[in-house]
């Protein structure tokens, strides 16, 4: 079962989110990509503890209070942008889930601030 069919067959109102991917620092602070509408996408707002993912590997952590569930091919690096009902947040941490061979939607879980 694919990402699509999944929320089909589950989620009766799927959300949608737009995401401006990360693409480094400039002479004027964070750069972004051009927004792109990704769909369809779980967001669950709960609070957790994630690991921050950064290029020095800090480790710190932080409590994420929002987690998108999306399709396996967005293109989301940690620092990106996500909005979706009017709020924006940062990335934390992008972890792709795998099926492993089981019948299970193959997904991405983004966590944001």
């Amino acid at each position: 079962m694919n990402w699509a069919e999944f929320i089909a067959a589950h989620i009766p109102e799927p959300s949608t989110v737009l995401v401006e991917p990360y693409a480094g620092s400039g002479a004027y602070g964070d750069v972004y990509g051009e927004p792109v509408e990704v769909t369809p996408c779980i967001v669950e707002e709960t609070r957790r503890l994630v690991r921050v993912q950064t290029q020095d590997a800090a480790g710190r952590e932080q409590v994420s209070s929002t987690t998108v569930f999306a399709p396996l091919d967005t293109t989301c690096p940690a620092g990106s942008r996500v909005t979706w009902n009017g709020r924006t947040a940062r990335v934390l941490a992008v972890s792709r889930v795998e099926a492993h061979g089981l019948p299970l939607p193959e997904h991405l879980e983004i966590s944001l601030e």
